[in-house]
């Protein structure tokens, strides 16, 4: 529940009322969700900043270097720390998983931030 409702983006009327995830004007019947009114005030919400490791923001594109080892399923050997990979590209994975990536021996295959640093 938002305490402070925001007046209504169409009309100015500030007799706005919530209906479930919703914000809805009483007097031109417009409705909106107020965390997109938020996101485009021009913070950095809109963009979703991924870090590594050590905290360096990765981009679309750079290369990263593996921290740790991995097990992968169907792999006797896993991914070895120091492993590099080359022209990340960054996705809402699932679990956390915000890397796409192809590594050489692997095919493609996703990864956690949480496990790379910039190289």
């Amino acid at each position: 529940m938002l305490e402070n409702l925001p007046p209504c983006p169409k009309c100015s009327c500030e007799y706005t009322y919530e209906m479930n995830a919703l914000v809805v004007c009483p007097q031109c019947g417009h409705e909106w969700v107020p965390a997109e009114n938020g996101a485009t005030a021009g913070d950095a919400g809109a963009e979703r900043v991924v870090k590594d490791s050590v905290g360096n923001v990765l981009q679309d594109g750079d290369s990263v270097v593996v921290v740790k080892a991995l097990k992968v399923k169907g792999s006797p050997s896993g991914i070895k720390a120091g492993t590099k990979v080359r022209g990340i590209r960054l996705v809402d994975g699932v679990d956390g998983h915000d890397i796409d990536c192809r590594i050489d021996g692997f095919g493609a295959m996703q990864l956690k931030s949480s496990v790379v640093r910039k190289a």
